[in-house]
């Protein structure tokens, strides 16, 4: 981390990777400072760093989501450390699994007890698509975006640990930049290929 000197007297906030870690200016003044920002900058910062986790885990991506929630990947330097086991306190569902049609419901309850501003991140092949295994049985929903907004796919099955802490700081990084769900998910769309 290297705190970068601006100007004489103005003193910005350490910096990680070339990121302000803090949206914002401290001007050193005798016998103290004063911080400079602008409120909406300031809220998405405090919101995209302490995102709840709500988990909803019903299959093998479950051991990978506890993976990272252990002390190898530690999911909880990042914000990320309070997992709530109720939507009412959750920012983010985690969907790691299949999801058959019983407990399609069942998600939509829990995601509509969810306050906003809310998040959906679907982990692994089965939350995204039905799952290579169970795919053309009539029993498992076709991904998750049938019964909920997806934010954030994390492609695998089952994907690595690192897949989803990158997918949580890609979500923290668009909501730090105040992005709307429409831009996120806008955001997530390929391109298409030029012709």
């Amino acid at each position: 981390m290297q705190t970068n000197n601006t100007n004489k007297g103005e003193l910005q906030l350490p910096s990680v990777e070339g990121n302000p870690a803090f949206p914002g200016q401290i001007h050193e003044l005798p016998g103290g400072g004063i911080v400079l920002s602008k409120l909406d900058d300031v809220i998405n910062w405090a919101r995209s760093n302490s995102l709840w986790p709500l988990t909803f885990a019903t299959s093998c991506c479950g051991i990978e989501y506890m993976a990272v929630a252990g002390a190898k990947y530690d999911f909880s330097r990042f914000g990320f450390e309070v997992a709530r086991a109720t939507p009412r306190q959750a920012d983010v569902i985690i969907i790691a699994g299949t999801i058959v049609n019983k407990m399609a419901p069942v998600l939509k309850r829990l995601y509509d007890q969810m306050a906003d501003p809310k998040y959906v991140i679907a982990m692994g092949a089965c939350a995204i698509s039905g799952g290579p295994f169970f795919y053309n049985t009539y029993s498992v929903v076709k991904g998750a975006d049938h019964v909920i907004p997806v934010d954030v796919y994390v492609a695998g099955c089952p994907p690595r640990p690192e897949a989803l802490l990158h997918a949580l700081i890609s979500l923290q990084e668009k909501i730090k930049k105040g992005m709307t769900r429409e831009q996120i998910k806008e955001s997530n769309k390929p391109e298409a290929p030029a012709s």
